[in-house]
């Protein structure tokens, strides 16, 4: 538990304030002037940013840090304060506004003192546009709604008005601060009613003035205060002593007098002062004495041309870029002195290495290295005559930084892949050396390109357009150099990159030539030239979809189609490609695929299974002559539209074409059946069922030849309408025969009845 006495912490406080109350009384200072900026000032739009700026100006004897309270006053109110140490505080209208008009006052307190800056005006046109809203835009008559009228970026004292159909209805005024008022207006009357707001601002109250007091009069004298200061001597030179005196003569009372120069208070006294000082160059300038009383001040000028003892001296190297393992040389010297008091003899010399005593003289040679890397400066010194205090004055500084000779460049490429017929990069690069460095590229075509690299993230990249063998990159070679007087350094490559060949165009090759169907079609796709792996994809002409890819690191890659049928007909190539990301495509080559060998078989052991079947019918039908005539007209059967039905036509148009032999006319052709027996010999030799149709006799025409006899002639009509079958059948597997008409005379039917 804490058992510190309670009247410990008011007794440190205490102290602190008598110590600083000590300090201010001690101090001696005076405030110079307080200045209030505006911007921008006078008329301005409503809307604009304005910044006040006010600063102070303070001289005093001590280089001690003030505290400074501003009090920025609008229209005599206090409207921004801020208590700091620096010299200069800004308040700012964001933006301004129309009851920011008015005018403006800056008053700045220093301890027991202030003063205030001249008023500035400031005058704000334009307000902002109000925004009104109603909770309802369909109310009933006699109905109220709720009406809001804001100004949100406005301020100051508001009244809003609101108008029903162009006419006043209502006045509100907004309470405090406030921006915006809300109310509720009464709708009188059915139709459309137009609701609208606007609002009004007091700038500044109407004065009105009252009679005027009764008189007294008063006498104002001026204050003669106006200082008076000599300097002595009238020739100064660096080291002599000076002798200021400011005074007041014969004030009427205490008069502070101040003696200033650069805002510093060099020294402070009542009526009169005296102030010696021992000068340097530097304290040339304009010195300031002011007398001061209350707010009245009166000030007095006077300049000071203090002269050289010598002039400053001044550092040289040689030569100006130093390379390590190159002897340098510093040389200090002053340009010129005073003859009255000093000779040049008289000036003495010393040189520092990062303000180390490196040597006693004004000059010094090394050779330059990493250790001796750092800040080089001298010093110059000197009594004058008669003078016991010495003049130091010291030189310019030099940063020395010995540059490190370039090392042998080493050439890569960049990436290290090169595709060869492709353009690339080269880099040349030199592991020490200190910039910027040069750095040139040779070609094989001793062809030179040049670039400078000034940073460490800068890169000697030269852009090559493209080489045809591996052995052309053996040609490049890179130089590289950091300063005119350093030798050149040369270097090739450093390492073999990854080389690769693009892939020539590939050729593509199909086994067997002709390909039937049922058959495996073999896709060979090769190339000449390229570096593996060699991707091969195969595409047929028909589709953009690859038939097949793979990848290997062999010259050639092959594709097998398997059992191929007529869907496989078209064109084939193939396209490769490798790292290089090139791709060769081949040229396109058309496969036909050929029926297969057993369908072509079936086909003719059908037709001859076929043949045999009608001429067996046709000797069968040859036994079981008609005994009967008819004549025949024409015959017409109606084809089936299936395969099947068009094989039993066949079969019905060769019975019918071995049945044209002398007959009884008018029978029907196929009126007498065969037996059973010969039926079912039939059906076990595959020979399909026959359809009927009855023939229609027609008109013997006279005029008609008459058919040549024998069955070598029927044979041959059999044989015919068998093969127009057969094509018939082959052109279109799909479709059937519309009919078959056979038409023959009575008069034909009778030559072939009476034939042998």
């Amino acid at each position: 538990m804490d058992n510190t006495p309670a009247y410990l912490p008011l007794l440190l406080l205490s102290s602190l304030l008598a110590l600083s109350q000590v300090a201010a009384a001690q101090l001696s200072f005076t405030i110079d002037s307080v200045t209030l900026n505006v911007n921008p000032s006078g008329k301005i739009k409503t809307g604009t940013m304005v910044d006040l700026y006010c600063e102070v100006i303070v001289s005093k004897d001590q280089d001690v840090e003030l505290t400074h309270i501003f009090n920025f006053l609008h229209n005599d109110v206090l409207a921004y304060s801020k208590n700091t140490t620096d010299t200069a505080v800004s308040f700012q209208l964001t933006p301004a506004r129309a009851a920011n008009s008015g005018t403006y006052e800056c008053r700045v307190t220093v301890l027991n003192k202030d003063r205030r800056s001249i008023t500035q005006k400031l005058l704000v046109t334009g307000l902002q546009t109000p925004v009104l809203q109603v909770n309802s835009t369909r109310p009933f008559v006699g109905e109220e709604v709720t009406a809001t009228c804001s100004a949100p970026e406005e301020a100051g004292s508001l009244c809003f008005y609101f108008y029903q159909n162009g006419e006043q209805t209502k006045l509100v005024r907004a309470t405090g601060n406030s921006n915006m008022v809300e109310t509720r207006l009464e709708m009188k009357h059915t139709g459309d009613v137009h609701l609208h707001c606007n609002y009004g601002i007091q700038m500044m109250a109407e004065t009105r003035r009252s009679n005027d007091s009764n008189a007294i009069q008063v006498t104002v004298k001026e204050l003669f205060i106006t200082p008076v200061m000599n300097i002595l001597p009238g020739i100064v030179i660096e080291g002599d002593i000076v002798e200021f005196v400011c005074s007041v003569v014969k004030p009427p009372f205490p008069v502070s007098v101040f003696l200033t120069k650069d805002r510093k208070v060099l020294k402070q006294a009542t009526n009169s002062l005296n102030h010696r000082l021992r000068v340097l160059a530097e304290d040339s300038g304009e010195y300031v004495c002011k007398a001061e009383r209350g707010n009245l001040q009166r000030e007095t000028y006077k300049s000071v041309k203090v002269k050289d003892l010598f002039a400053k001296p001044v550092l040289v190297m040689r030569p100006k870029e130093v390379f390590e393992g190159v002897n340098f040389t510093l040389n200090c010297k002053t340009g010129g002195h005073s003859n009255e008091r000093i000779d040049i003899e008289d000036v003495k010399y010393s040189l520092f290495l990062n303000q180390v005593l490196l040597t006693s003289g004004g000059r010094y040679n090394a050779t330059a290295h990493s250790s001796l890397n750092g800040n080089y400066s001298c010093q110059a010194h000197s009594h004058g005559r008669g003078q016991t205090q010495k003049v130091v004055k010291k030189s310019n500084q030099i940063v020395l930084a010995a540059k490190v000779p370039v090392s042998v460049p080493r050439l890569s490429v960049v990436g290290d892949r090169l595709i060869l017929g492709k353009p690339f990069q080269l880099q040349c690069r030199s592991e020490n050396g200190s910039l910027p460095i040069t750095y040139s590229l040779q070609s094989p075509k001793n062809k030179v390109v040049s670039q400078v690299v000034n940073t460490l993230q800068d890169l000697a990249i030269f852009n090559v357009t493209a080489i045809d063998k591996s052995s052309d990159l053996k040609s490049f070679s890179c130089n590289a150099r950091n300063h005119p007087s350093q030798p050149l350094r040369a270097g090739g490559l450093s390492r073999t990159p990854i080389i690769i060949e693009p892939v020539s165009k590939p050729g593509l090759s199909v086994r067997p030539t002709n390909v039937a169907e049922g058959q495996d079609l073999n896709l060979t796709c090769s190339v000449q030239q390229g570096t593996p792996p060699i991707t091969y994809t195969w595409y047929s002409s028909k589709s953009d979809k690859p038939l097949w890819s793979t990848t290997g690191n062999v010259m050639q890659g092959s594709h097998v189609l398997q059992s191929v049928s007529k869907e496989h007909d078209g064109g084939y190539y193939c396209v490769t490609s490798n790292p290089s990301e090139d791709s060769r495509r081949s040229a396109v080559i058309t496969v036909g695929v050929k029926m297969a060998p057993w369908k072509k078989g079936l086909i003719v052991g059908l037709c001859i299974l076929l043949t045999v079947a009608i001429i067996i019918v046709i000797i069968i039908k040859k036994g079981f002559r008609p005994s009967h005539r008819k004549k025949t007209g024409d015959l017409s059967v109606k084809a089936a539209s299936t395969k099947d039905e068009t094989l039993r036509l066949t079969h019905g148009t060769a019975n019918e074409a071995a049945n044209l032999t002398p007959g009884v006319m008018g029978r029907n052709v196929w009126s007498e059946n065969v037996s059973g027996s010969e039926s079912d010999d039939q059906r076990s030799e595959g020979i399909p069922d026959v359809q009927y149709t009855d023939v229609q006799p027609l008109e013997v025409d006279p005029n008609r030849d008459p058919v040549k006899k024998g069955t070598d002639t029927v044979y041959s009509e059999v044989r015919n309408s068998l093969q127009g079958v057969v094509k018939l059948e082959q052109a279109d597997g799909q479709g059937s025969v519309e009919y078959a008409q056979l038409n023959h005379s009575d008069h034909e039917l009778e030559d072939q009845e009476h034939e042998p």
